[in-house]
């Protein structure tokens, strides 16, 4: 089913880049909680719906931009949790740092996920704890890498007084700056070392680079240390988080 869903991505991204390359001026409009929403996203979103409910039609769906409702999802164990467009800010900066997020979660564990980056042509996929990345036409496991300095990876839009404090307490450290779920796949890979999050994220943006970062040998933790849960809840927000391959009190 993963080359299925790898294909679907793919499909996902193509819908996204009529639009990005297209004549006319992207609008966007914003949703209930200020995040932006524009045509690419209902697009890939509907193409995306489509196609896992022809594929697993017993499998329910929950994506950013059909939410649903805490009383219907209250008792799943098994669903398919997508963000059509990951990283709407910077499809409308034409920054190219944009992906399809798509992952299967069992019993609040991401046992499969699949990131796809239209305009880079990359993709990234995981289950049954391998990891892999195509691009070229040529695929690849990816395995996470220590280094010291670590490389941290950090959110083109998003940095606090929080983040600007761990990186002091790093000591030595490098840094660079990406949007989107990128951020997991570039851990996963072993181009970065260390991705803290201290602002808000929601699951799905969040679910299938864990898959992926999971597969490569990494923790997706929150603060106390505890793995990020996607078993049924009331909020679609997470707590704040770190991705990287040793505990935190091993950085440095």
């Amino acid at each position: 089913m993963l080359e299925a869903i790898c294909l679907l991505s793919r499909e996902a991204g193509d819908a996204i880049m009529a639009i990005y390359q297209g004549d006319k001026p992207v609008e966007a409009s914003l949703k209930s909680d200020h995040s932006p929403v524009t045509a690419a996203d209902l697009a890939a979103h509907r193409l995306i719906v489509q196609g896992l409910t022809t594929l697993t039609p017993d499998i329910p769906i929950l994506s950013e931009e059909a939410p649903q409702d805490w009383e219907i999802r209250r008792h799943w164990q098994r669903y398919w949790l997508v963000d059509p467009l990951d990283g709407t800010k910077e499809f409308l900066s034409h920054n190219g740092e944009f992906t399809v997020n798509i992952a299967l979660i069992n019993n609040g564990i991401p046992v499969m996920g699949v990131v796809y980056a239209p305009v880079l042509d990359l993709l990234y996929a995981a289950e049954n704890n391998v990891a892999w990345k195509e691009s070229n036409g040529k695929r690849k496991e990816i395995k996470a890498k220590r280094a010291y300095p670590p490389n941290v990876v950090c959110s083109r839009s998003h940095r606090d007084q929080q983040l600007e404090d761990f990186l002091s307490s790093l000591g030595q450290y490098e840094t660079m700056a990406v949007g989107s779920s990128l951020k997991f796949c570039l851990v996963a890979e072993g181009n970065a070392q260390i991705y803290p999050r201290f602002g808000p994220t929601c699951i799905w943006d969040t679910a299938a680079g864990h898959a992926i970062a999971l597969a490569a040998g990494l923790q997706v933790n929150n603060w106390d240390d505890v793995s990020l849960d996607y078993s049924p809840v009331e909020s679609f927000i997470n707590p704040g988080f770190y991705v990287s391959a040793n505990p935190r009190n091993k950085w440095s």
